[in-house]
C-alpha cells in the first residue's frame, strides 16, 4: 500500500524544548505544522536532563539546609533521606510538567502529531510511521544524548547516564562520576548533600568552560562538603568488583585504584544525526552536529537545524532561541541571525556560578588592556550575611568608557541575577544605565550595584575631585 501524503508549513522533527517551541508557536500562528517524535515529547529536558536535576538538587538542598540549621540556631538531629521518595518526588514534577509537552495540547493547538521516527527520502520530503510530509520548511530538532567515553572495560560493567540515572531508586553508597562538567559537578552535590560519598574524575580540570577564579570558588565548596574532585586524571578502566566497580586511574605517571558502588558517565552529549536521512535531504553534518548559518538553516536552505543537534552551545533556553529566529525566518520570511553576545549560562551548584557574555580571558583577548574588571563580592552584601550564604563575587568586564562585555557571578541564588546583566549587554548599554538604578534593601541584587558603584569609584575618589569638593566649599 502507498503511503498516505501530508502536506504542511512547517515540519518538526524532534518534540524536546526546540521542537516543541517551533510547533507551538507554528501552530498559533496558523500555519500548517506536522511534528514528529519517536520517543518521549518534552525530550531530555523534560525527562531525563533540566527538570529531574533540579528537582533532585532542590532535594538536596532541603537535606543540606536541615544538616547546617544548628548554624541558625536551630536545632534538627534526625535527618534521614528516603531515597526512594526522593526519586517519587523527581518523578511527580516530571509529571505535573509533561501535560505542557503533551501529544493532547499539541494536538488542541492544532498540530498533527506524528508519534514515529523520521527519515528524509529525497529534498523536500520524508517518511514517518507509514506516511509521507512533504513540507514548505523543515526543522530537525533531535537534540542530543549522552555520550560514553572510549573507556576499557566500560562495556562489561553497570553505569549511568544523565538517561537512566534518575531512575534510580537506591542512594549510592559511594558514586564514582567520570566527568567533572555541569552534570557531573551538579549530581555529585546532589548525591553528596542525600548521604552518598562522592568521586569526581576528570581527564581535564573543573568546569573548563568557566572562570576559573569563580571555580576555584566551586572547588573550595565541594572540598568543605567531603566531595573528592580528582582532575587531569586518565580513567584507563573500569571493572566490577565485590561492592560494585573499580576504576583504575592514571595520575601523575603513576596508578591507583578508586573503589566505587555505582558509576555515572558524565562527560557530555553527542548530537542525535543518525538516521535521518540526511544525506538524501542534501544535509551537511558530522559527529559535532549539522552544519547550520547565521540563520539556522542547514546546506538546504528548506531545513532548519536547532538546539542541540547544531552543535555549539547545548541549553534548552538556547534552543528556545533558537525557535524564534527559525518561526521569524520560515513563517515570516525575516531574515533574523542568532546574536550570542550576551549568551549566558547556569552552573546549578551551590555556590552558584553564571557566565554572561565574555569571560574575563575572553574579554582581554578581544579587547586587550582597555578592558577594566569591576568587583563587588557577596562577603560584603548584607542579604547574603543574613543568609549565611558569603562564598563568591561579582565581576564585571567593560571597556574603558564603560560599554559591558561580560559578567562573572558565583554566589547565592546567582542565576536570578543574572537578567539585568543579559539585558545590558544585549542592549549594547553601558554600566552606568545599572549605576543609577535603585536596588531594594537587603537584597543580593545589590551586589550588582555595588560592583557598578566599583567602576567609577576609582575617579570619584580620585586626588582631583577632592580638590574640586574643597574648591566649592571655599566659594561657599
Amino acid at each position: 500500500m502507498a503511503a498516505s501524503l501530508i502536506k504542511a508549513d512547517i515540519c518538526v522533527i524532534g518534540a524536546g524544548s526546540a521542537g516543541l517551541s517551533v510547533a507551538a508557536g507554528a501552530a498559533q500562528l496558523g500555519a500548517r505544522t506536522v511534528l514528529i517524535e519517536a520517543a518521549r515529547m518534552g525530550g531530555d529536558c523534560l525527562n531525563t536532563g533540566c527538570i529531574p536535576s533540579k528537582s533532585l538538587l532542590a532535594a538536596a538542598r532541603t537535606a543540606h539546609t536541615i544538616k547546617e540549621a544548628a548554624k541558625f540556631g536551630v536545632r534538627a538531629d534526625a535527618l534521614r533521606v528516603d531515597f526512594a521518595a526522593v526519586h517519587d518526588y523527581v518523578h511527580s514534577v516530571i509529571a505535573a510538567i509533561a501535560p505542557h509537552d503533551s501529544v493532547e495540547r499539541f494536538t488542541r493547538l492544532g498540530c498533527t502529531v506524528v508519534q514515529a521516527r523520521a527519515k528524509f527520502i529525497d529534498e523536500r520530503t520524508l517518511e514517518a510511521g507509514g506516511q509521507r510530509i512533504r513540507a514548505r520548511r523543515f526543522v530537525v530538532a533531535t537534540g542530543s544524548r549522552a555520550a560514553v567515553p572510549p573507556i576499557r572495560g566500560l562495556d562489561g560493567v553497570p553505569y549511568f547516564t544523565n538517561e537512566t540515572l534518575f531512575d534510580n531508586v537506591t542512594l549510592p553508597d559511594h558514586l564514582v562520576i567520570v566527568g567533572a562538567g555541569p552534570i557531573g559537578c551538579e549530581m555529585a552535590q546532589a548525591h553528596r548533600r542525600l548521604g552518598s560519598r562522592v568521586t569526581v574524575l576528570d581527564l581535564g580540570s573543573m568546569l573548563p568552560k568557566d572562570d576559573p577564579e569563580a571555580v576555584a570558588i566551586i572547588r573550595h565548596a565541594f572540598a568543605a562538603e567531603g566531595i573528592a574532585v580528582v582532575e587531569s586524571v586518565l580513567v584507563r578502566r573500569v571493572e566490577r568488583n565485590a561492592t560494585g566497580i573499580v576504576a583504575t586511574v592514571a595520575e601523575a605517571g603513576t596508578e591507583r585504584q578508586i573503589d566505587g558502588t555505582h558509576l555515572l558517565i558524565a562527560t557530555g552529549r553527542k548530537p542525535n544525526v543518525e538516521d535521518l536521512g540526511l544525506d538524501a535531504a542534501g544535509v551537511r553534518f558530522s559527529a559535532t552536529g549539522i552544519e547550520i548559518d547565521a540563520r539556522l538553516r542547514t546546506s538546504n536552505p528548506h531545513i532548519y537545524a536547532i538546539g542541540d543537534v547544531a552543535g555549539g552551545y547545548q541549553f534548552t533556553h538556547l534552543a528556545g532561541y533558537h525557535a524564534g529566529i527559525v518561526l521569524r525566518n520560515a513563517l515570516f520570511r525575516l531574515p533574523a541571525k542568532v546574536d550570542l553576545r550576551a549568551f549566558q549560562w547556569v552552573t546549578y551548584t551551590d555556590p552558584e556560578l553564571v557566565q554572561v557574555g565574555m569571560t574575563e580571558t575572553q574579554a582581554r583577548t578581544a579587547h586587550g588592556d582597555a578592558v577594566r574588571v569591576s568587583r563587588a563580592t557577596f562577603a560584603d552584601n548584607d542579604r547574603a550575611q543574613t543568609e549565611g550564604a558569603t562564598q563568591g563575587f561579582i565581576k564585571v568586564m567593560t571597556s574603558a568608557r564603560g560599554r559591558i562585555l561580560g559578567v562573572t557571578l558565583v554566589g547565592c541564588h546567582a542565576g536570578e541575577l543574572a537578567l539585568p546583566w543579559i539585558l545590558a549587554i544585549a542592549r549594547e548599554l553601558r554600566i552606568g544605565t545599572l549605576a543609577t538604578a535603585i536596588a531594594p534593601y537587603p537584597t543580593l541584587s545589590e551586589i550588582s550595584k555595588r560592583a557598578t558603584g566599583a567602576f567609577y569609584a576609582p575617579k570619584l575618589f580620585s586626588r582631583r575631585t577632592r580638590a574640586l569638593v574643597r574648591l566649592l566649599g571655599w566659594l561657599g
